[in-house]
């Protein structure tokens, strides 16, 4: 089993990775909420038949009183009109703040129960049981939980540390090949802006079935790599930018196709091709960068790039967390392995854009 601690002063919590640990996952959250009753366990209608009663028997045996809400599966779930069911269930199961809510799901289930926990009676404990592979890597990790707005994605959230993350790799066998490609985005990104040798080890695995067979490797070396970013950083306000490397273009390509076209992970893959072509552009990012961007992409089965017009980039990156006035913090590779924070006027950035893509 692989343990890591976020060692966050007042917020220090542990990731633990193990083949079948959702059967363990009463016992294990009751060490971390002692005092607790009841458990608010959300979850969405794909998660729910293959690990929800699995979820729910063990917790009720560790001698908590469970109630279920499942959201349909999807970016569009992570709504307004979604948090407001939440709220409206937890407070019927009659929550207390001595309760905790439980995320059993992918990325939007995370983000989503996550944001309820955080705002529900000002605050409730989370425990995070992430099952799709971008969210064991990334989303379920460092406490950022968020719903969107029609305007744009994560444009309402907060940071709210979970007591407890559970990740069962065995959960990643039951992922479609589309599902599991589209967490290897994210997992790629972290040996572009961290760590090359991680890169050429992802490369050398060649596929899913090479990078199954080191799961509890990429898994923990890519919790391990967000932990310590969070640690020195946890609010994002400097070096957590780099773990959005390919997503502010990235989001521009969710948003262009109103979020139904293409997954995250397809257009962070897309995002971080277009990120390092800027930075050669810019002379900031040796040549011959982004092609070995393509090539893993290509790889993993996502897309190189993705057609964008002009406005969609303009009404995205006007709204990204990372801009300040008329500036953008883009996130850019020094080289393979090494990201740094360069600040760009908005308005050059889509002039390189329309260079490079002609929009």
């Amino acid at each position: 089993m692989g343990k890591l601690n976020v060692p966050l002063p007042g917020r220090a919590y542990e990731i633990q990775i193990e083949h079948g640990i959702l059967k363990q996952a009463g016992d294990l959250c009751r060490k971390v909420l002692p005092k607790a009753r009841k458990l608010a366990l959300v979850t969405d209608h794909h998660v729910e038949p293959l690990y929800g009663n699995m979820v729910r028997q063990s917790l009720k045996k560790a001698g908590f009183s469970v109630h279920t809400t499942i959201i349909p599966a999807g970016e569009a779930s992570k709504s307004m009109t979604q948090l407001e069911h939440l709220y409206e269930e937890f407070m019927a199961f009659e929550l207390t703040r001595t309760d905790a809510v439980v995320a059993l799901g992918g990325g939007v289930v995370g983000d989503l129960a996550g944001f309820a926990a955080a705002t529900i009676l000002r605050g409730v404990d989370l425990i995070q049981i992430p099952t799709t592979l971008l969210a064991q890597v990334d989303s379920s990790v460092g406490g950022k939980v968020a719903v969107d707005l029609p305007a744009g994605k994560n444009l309402v959230g907060a940071f709210w540390q979970p007591k407890l993350v559970l990740m069962d790799p065995a959960c990643l066998n039951t992922l479609s090949d589309a599902v599991f490609y589209d967490g290897m985005a994210e997992v790629l990104k972290y040996g572009c802006i961290k760590d090359s040798d991680f890169f050429r080890l992802l490369m050398d695995c060649g596929g899913r079935q090479g990078v199954m067979k080191r799961i509890e490797e990429v898994l923990y070396t890519c919790c391990s790599m967000k932990a310590e970013v969070v640690r020195m950083d946890e609010r994002d306000t400097g070096l957590r930018m780099l773990l959005n490397f390919g997503h502010t273009l990235g989001h521009a390509y969710e948003q262009a196709y109103h979020y139904e076209t293409y997954t995250h992970g397809q257009a962070v893959a897309a995002g971080m091709v277009a990120a390092a072509e800027l930075g050669e552009r810019l002379s900031i990012t040796p040549a011959g960068t982004s092609e070995r961007i393509r090539a893993a992409v290509r790889c993993y089965e996502l897309p190189e790039r993705i057609d964008c017009p002009m406005e969609a980039y303009q009404n995205t990156i006007g709204l990204d967390k990372k801009g300040a006035g008329l500036e953008i913090n883009m996130i850019l590779l020094e080289q393979l392995g090494r990201a740094k924070i360069v600040k760009l006027e908005k308005q050059r950035l889509f002039a390189l854009l329309g260079e490079i893509y002609g929009s």
